[in-house]
């Protein structure tokens, strides 16, 4: 395995070091359990954007520092500030929007290695991923009606396109926290595996994945993205036309030459 290279995010609450294709993004607030900070906030954006952008990058992996939390939500010390005046409540959805707009332009697979609380604006932040790994001792919830704010229309969609409505309800009516187990259950994760193999596990589908054709994974992305949008909001001449760059790309040809040969493919993404 090479040695990870260090992206600047311009705040150390927000790490990003790529290797062998894999872009690690560490959320690092320990001392907090990850809790979601202005910083992370105003730098996830950014950081996103350069990770899209750069042609090294095929697989992104989102974690938290520390062992003990993914995102333990957003940080509540914020909220008498951040989230009680109607203006600092806009500014509030405007950064949270951004963050989702990034997220959104991935074309890149992203897979949440979660550890311990993935709770509120964790959960959320892990919906994000295309697919999400856990440990078994790890704990999901969101505590919006323990807190007495409004809840947002894009989350409760989020959840309710992952896990169903009547899962959706018990996850935001009770505020409860659930055990792995449970979010394994309601296919709120992909799967659990104990603590000691978490990274090894994750690794090893991402090197996987790296090893596929972008392009196809690009597409296939973008088609299951589409499938959850109202049909009005489906650009699916979009998608066509990332299907149809696959049939032309040299990756393509690299594929059936590396089939008829009997060897592992060398994929570029063109």
């Amino acid at each position: 395995m090479s040695t990870p290279q260090r992206r600047d995010t311009g705040t150390d609450m927000l790490l990003v070091e790529v290797a062998d294709s894999v872009a690690t993004l560490t959320f690092n607030n320990p001392e907090k359990r990850n809790a979601m900070s202005s910083a992370m906030r105003g730098a996830l954006p950014g950081a996103l954007t350069a990770l899209q952008d750069d042609p090294e990058v095929r697989v992104i992996v989102a974690t938290g520092a520390g062992g003990r939390a993914f995102v333990s939500g957003a940080d509540i010390s914020e909220f008498g500030e951040r989230r009680t005046a109607p203006e600092a409540r806009a500014e509030w959805d405007r950064g949270w929007a951004e963050i989702d707009r990034a997220w959104k332009a991935l074309d890149k697979p992203v897979i949440a290695m979660i550890r311990g609380f993935c709770i509120g604006g964790g959960l959320l932040t892990a919906l994000q991923a295309d697919i999400r790994v856990a440990t078994d001792d790890s704990q999901f919830g969101v505590p919006a009606a323990r807190l007495g704010l409004g809840y947002g229309y894009g989350g409760v969609a989020a959840l309710t396109r992952l896990v169903g409505p009547a899962a959706t309800a018990e996850i935001l009516f009770s505020a409860r926290r659930f055990s792995a187990a449970e979010a394994l259950a309601m296919g709120l994760v992909n799967r659990i595996v104990p603590t000691g193999r978490l990274e090894a596990e994750v690794m090893s589908l991402a090197t996987t994945i790296t090893q596929n054709a972008p392009l196809t994974i690009a597409a296939v992305k973008a088609s299951i993205v589409a499938t959850g949008q109202a049909p009005e909001r489906r650009d699916l001449a979009r998608v066509e036309a990332m299907i149809e760059a696959c049939f032309q790309s040299d990756d393509y040809r690299e594929g059936q030459a590396a089939f008829a040969e009997k060897r592992t493919p060398r994929f570029t993404g063109k």
